[in-house]
């Protein structure tokens, strides 16, 4: 099953990645030669990013990227100014730049390993000078992936996963006399490399799935659908386990209750400005226009 038909959890999970590194150092090795350039891809926090999403059509987690979180904060803080410095607010209004969601989870890990020419092959045949060969490789890419709690700092889950690069190489020759002085020499050939990016990809997608699955077996998240997640964690047990299934225990819960779960924060309110009063004022006397007499006082006789 991949990441995108997951069935949907019970709740979306809110998950950081910070990054993702390259922990093999190793750079890319030709014949003879090594180069300088790096046998793996630089990018896994962008490929785990886009695998999280990718789990349930984007059902499963709340992705912070936490990569860029410098160049985040400096443009709130640019924001923050400019509101002070035009709009005189010395607190920021929640409506205009709301807090920065946090989680309870920490995804960690990196690519591990990357081993070259852990199996090699190949076959041939040539007859009268017409012959042709075939040649194979595999090199293999190990990630590990981690889930840590915010709260505790402890490792929830962690899950290692590998992913085989192929390369292949077919060939063809012709090399014989077609005259006493004339020779007729001819050679072909085709090499398919498989993309190392994809296999990150898929070795990333991979742990990922793991996660999930391991998170939901010891009580982290759960699926909505029980019996969707009874089947996922037997089957990946059986494929995890194989012949020694039967002879393991069931995991234990973490130590972390509820590590998935987080209070985000919110503004508090502002206070409402009073009412303001509004005061009437006597009418203004015109100073051009008649004079009214003041009225009469008690006995007066006016006449």
């Amino acid at each position: 099953m991949s990441l995108r038909t997951l069935p949907e959890p019970t709740r979306r999970i809110s998950v950081s990645v910070y990054d993702f590194p390259d922990l093999t150092g190793q750079y890319k090795e030709r014949e003879l030669v090594q180069t300088l350039s790096r046998a793996v891809s630089q990018g896994g926090s962008a490929v785990l990013i886009k695998a999280l999403q990718d789990a349930g059509e984007r059902r499963w987690f709340t992705v912070l990227d936490r990569a860029g979180l410098q160049d985040l904060v400096r443009e709130r803080q640019i924001l923050t100014e400019m509101r002070r410095q035009y709009r005189g607010e010395t607190e920021i209004d929640p409506n205009a730049l709301a807090p920065l969601l946090h989680s309870g989870i920490i995804l960690q890990g990196g690519i591990v390993g990357y081993d070259s020419n852990t199996q090699t092959g190949g076959a041939g045949a040539r007859y009268l000078g017409i012959g042709g060969n075939t040649e194979w490789q595999l090199d293999t890419v190990t990630v590990s992936l981690r889930a840590v709690s915010t709260e505790t700092g402890e490792v929830l889950t962690s899950v290692v996963t590998q992913k085989s690069i192929g390369s292949s190489l077919i060939r063809g020759s012709v090399f014989r006399y077609i005259a006493l002085d004339e020779l007729l020499e001819i050679e072909a050939g085709v090499t398919g490399n498989e993309p190392r990016l994809i296999a990150l990809q898929q070795a990333i997608e991979k742990a990922v799935y793991g996660t999930i699955i391991e998170g939901a077996e010891v009580g982290l998240w759960a699926f909505k659908d029980k019996g969707s997640q009874q089947r996922l964690i037997a089957k990946y047990r059986q494929e995890k386990l194989g012949e020694y299934l039967g002879q393991t225990l069931p995991p234990v819960r973490p130590v972390t209750i509820s590590a998935a779960r987080i209070t985000q924060t919110r503004p508090k309110p502002r206070p409402t400005p009073p009412a303001p009063s509004v005061r009437q004022l006597p009418p203004a006397v015109d100073e051009g226009g008649p004079v009214t007499p003041p009225p009469p006082a008690d006995g007066e006789v006016i006449g």
